[in-house]
């Protein structure tokens, strides 16, 4: 019987992922931390700022906050020159588009920094390791199986009052209290309060004092140009002598401003005094929403005075990411997959790959077919026998990815095995 070869084709080079280039590529340059970043995040200046994935929202909220003032400047303030002395007309004008920039700069200042993500792992916690005074939660029937794991939930003391504390199989770590993983970045954030769309950016501990001041300083300039669009009207009702309805027809971009920055100071003068309301009881927006503390004792409220100190005057922390810095080691250390619970595939698996430059594969040792394999296997036992926890429910995908040279190599691997197997049957024909 004639024996048919079997070869495989390579990957197409635009199938591959750039994290895929630079794992197979380790004779290049060492890449930088924001080049190999695993978030959602857009970084620009060179890793110098750190957006969210939705970084066009802010441009729409640059157009409805600049906008408005152009109007003003343009339709309202020309009027107002000539109903008060010239400067006090210049310095009204002067503080709508000083004030306009400030708010800008407090966008920015929110949006373009580092929330406070928290780096990840590159591999799991060792049980052994966690030895932080901490302790495992009563919920977790513990290691019955024999197996070591981790445990999804610990518990930890925080000003005498016990909080439990999730693991992030994503970022393969404790999230420290307070802590919670954005869906939408990817990350996860210390002193998470929530994902803004307005500003395309996750609000942690980092950021959370300019979003408040970004909000409220929105708000005083909706007032202020609400309240100068009704002066010019009440004075163009008094020299004309004429009702509320004509005077808006002599100028209509004053009552299209009235009523924009009517309901926009309603949308953000009440954002401003819901986040009065969590600055003044120490809580973030995610714990409002879930954990409800009325009923029960905050254990971060210090009081009304030392909470606002605490948000207003104390240090902001430097960030715990350097994404300018060069990747240290194996760069393939940074693309390992994530595992749920105590388990990482190796990143020894990736070293010896396709040469994407030519498309010719290199020579592959036979042991990593082994260990793709063994992995593989190993996962496959851990979900048939129970031992892999609950899926959070963001988390709608499998909990680890292999890359598309590495599933290949494997596929590649079953085909010779079948194909050796069938000429030792025919063999014993």
């Amino acid at each position: 019987m004639q024996s048919k070869m079997y070869t495989t084709k390579p990957l197409p080079q635009q199938q591959l992922s750039d994290s895929n280039r630079r794992i197979i590529d380790p004779n290049g340059p060492s890449p930088l931390v924001y080049q190999v970043w695993k978030g959602n995040n857009r970084f620009c200046l060179g890793g110098r700022l750190v957006f969210g994935p939705d970084l066009r929202s802010i441009f729409l909220t640059v157009f409805l906050i600049v906008m408005p003032v152009i109007l003003f400047c343009s339709f309202v303030s020309p009027k107002l020159v000539n109903e008060f002395p010239h400067s006090v007309a210049n310095l009204i004008i002067a503080i709508c588009v000083l004030f306009t920039g400030y708010v800008i700069i407090l966008l920015f200042l929110t949006s373009g920094r580092d929330p406070g993500i928290i780096p990840r792992n590159s591999h799991p916690p060792e049980p052994e390791d966690e030895g932080d005074g901490s302790s495992i939660s009563a919920d977790w029937p513990g290691n019955q199986n024999g197996a070591p794991s981790l445990p999804p939930i610990k518990e930890v003391v925080v000003n005498g009052i016990v909080v439990k504390v999730k693991y992030c199989q994503t970022c393969m770590l404790y999230r420290p209290p307070r802590c919670s993983h954005c869906s939408i970045c990817n990350n996860c954030v210390e002193r998470f309060d929530h994902h803004c769309p307005w500003v395309g950016q996750c609000i942690g501990k980092r950021n959370y004092r300019f979003f408040f001041m970004f909000v409220s300083s929105t708000t005083m300039l909706c007032l202020y140009v609400f309240a100068f669009c009704w002066v010019n009207i009440r004075k163009i009702m008094d020299a004309h002598d004429c009702n509320l309805w004509r005077a808006f027809l002599k100028c209509p971009v004053s009552g299209i401003l009235i009523l924009y920055t009517f309901v926009a100071a309603w949308f953000v003068g009440g954002l401003t005094a819901f986040h009065l309301y969590l600055i003044f009881t120490n809580q973030t927006t995610y714990e409002n929403f879930r954990y409800r503390y009325d009923g029960k004792m905050n254990p971060y409220n210090r009081g009304c005075a030392l909470n606002i100190v605490d948000i207003f005057f104390s240090k902001i922390p430097s960030s715990r990411n350097n994404f300018r810095a060069k990747v240290k080691g194996d760069s393939s250390s940074v693309f390992t997959t994530s595992m749920p619970l105590g388990h990482a595939m190796s990143p020894e698996i990736p070293k010896r790959s396709f040469d994407i430059e030519t498309g010719k594969r290199q020579a592959v040792a036979a042991e990593d077919f082994e260990d793709i394999q063994s992995q593989m296997e190993s996962v496959g036992g851990l979900e048939r026998c129970g031992a892999q926890p609950r899926r959070t429910n963001w988390d709608h995908k499998l909990n680890w990815e292999m890359s598309p040279d590495i599933r290949m190599l494997a596929g590649e691997f079953e085909m010779e095995r079948g194909f050796t197997e069938r000429q030792k049957i025919n063999g014993g024909l």
